[in-house]
């Protein structure tokens, strides 16, 4: 009688315990639960920027420095075009410059000295002959009412006095010119044409900058166009370079869980290839919907909704290449904290 109690007071303490295990198991599996219902994992494809690199100048390609595969960095020359016709260019403008400087500055001088005092001789010359004719003028009127000269010899002498008169003004009004020296509008339009050739100048001195290819930024070549010896145009392709930074992750979240998100909201990454996890946060969330219908009549159908959202990778490396497929999992708490300090 007394074992039997025994036995049924141990079984009694095995039963509580296996109902504490029950229980625990059962909320370990909906805590569980809560937390995947919490968590947000998004699946998307790595988005480098490309760009094709070209020359703004045409000409003959003469180097091509770089080959698919090498790793360049910003500023580094990457190609260069034959320029022999562009320092050309430069040396004529640099000419024309010199030409169009000598040529106002002439206007800002005037007149030589020289030149100043022939006016002024010009001047006492034509003043002499003025005096001349004056007395001869005056000798003939004289002599015409004495009845010693005729009216035409008077009339004639007359003309000469006029025409004395006359040079001496027109020879006055040549030595003010030559020491007032140019017009104003004379000496700005001289340093128009100063503007110009100096305009000129900068222009042949970029082209000729231009001859030499640069790199934008740092990044990968994939793929190198043309070759030495090559004829290109203006904006033809010579290299597309793949950029290392930034680095995006283009994802799609669906219409349910979009209110779960927010720009800003940190991430990590994850890639088939390797264990690393990189970091980053959601910069862009776009505003409208894809791969739907144009017109959503049902509930079931709003559900079908996603929408693209661009993950900037923060601490990316060289493993993350183009079009490369990786999971995202959102930090939701981030958000729930965002809202928190809103309210």
């Amino acid at each position: 009688m007394k074992t039997a109690t025994i036995v049924t007071g141990k079984v009694r303490w095995l039963a509580i315990v296996l109902a504490v295990i029950a229980l625990g198991a059962v909320l370990f599996w909906l805590l569980r639960d809560s937390n995947n219902h919490d968590a947000l994992r998004l699946y998307g494809n790595v988005d480098i920027r490309e760009v094709e690199l070209s020359f703004r100048q045409p000409g003959r390609v003469a180097e091509m420095i770089f080959d698919e595969g090498d790793s360049v960095s910003a500023g580094e020359v990457m190609a260069r075009l034959d320029a022999g016709p562009y320092h050309d260019a430069v040396a004529a403008a640099e000419a024309g410059l010199v030409a169009a400087k000598a040529e106002r500055d002439k206007l800002l001088s005037g007149n030589r000295p020289q030149e100043i005092e022939q006016a002024k001789e010009r001047v006492r010359q034509t003043q002499a002959a003025a005096h001349e004719a004056e007395r001869n003028f005056k000798r003939q009127n004289s002599l015409l009412e004495s009845g010693a000269s005729s009216q035409r010899t008077l009339d004639a002498a007359i003309a000469a006095r006029d025409q004395a008169a006359a040079n001496l003004a027109a020879s006055k009004a040549a030595l003010s010119l030559a020491t007032a020296g140019f017009r104003d509008e004379d000496i700005a339009a001289g340093e128009a044409r100063v503007a110009v050739a100096d305009a000129a100048l900068a222009q042949a001195r970029t082209a000729l900058s231009d001859t030499e290819l640069v790199a934008p930024s740092d990044a990968t070549v994939i793929a190198r166009v043309r070759e030495p010896g090559s004829m290109v145009a203006s904006s033809t392709p010579v290299y597309s370079l793949s950029l290392r930074d930034p680095v995006y992750v283009r994802a799609y979240v669906s219409e349910p869980d979009l209110g779960r998100i927010a720009p800003g909201v940190r991430v990590q990454v994850r890639t088939d290839s390797s264990s690393r996890i990189y970091h980053g946060q959601i910069g862009f969330i776009s505003p409208r919907a894809e791969f739907t219908p144009k017109t959503v009549e049902t509930a079931d159908l709003r559900t079908d909704l996603v929408y693209r959202l661009r993950v900037v990778v923060t601490d990316a490396d060289l493993a993350l290449r183009q079009g490369m497929p990786v999971t995202v999992d959102v930090d939701t708490n981030t958000t729930r904290d965002e809202r928190a300090r809103e309210q």
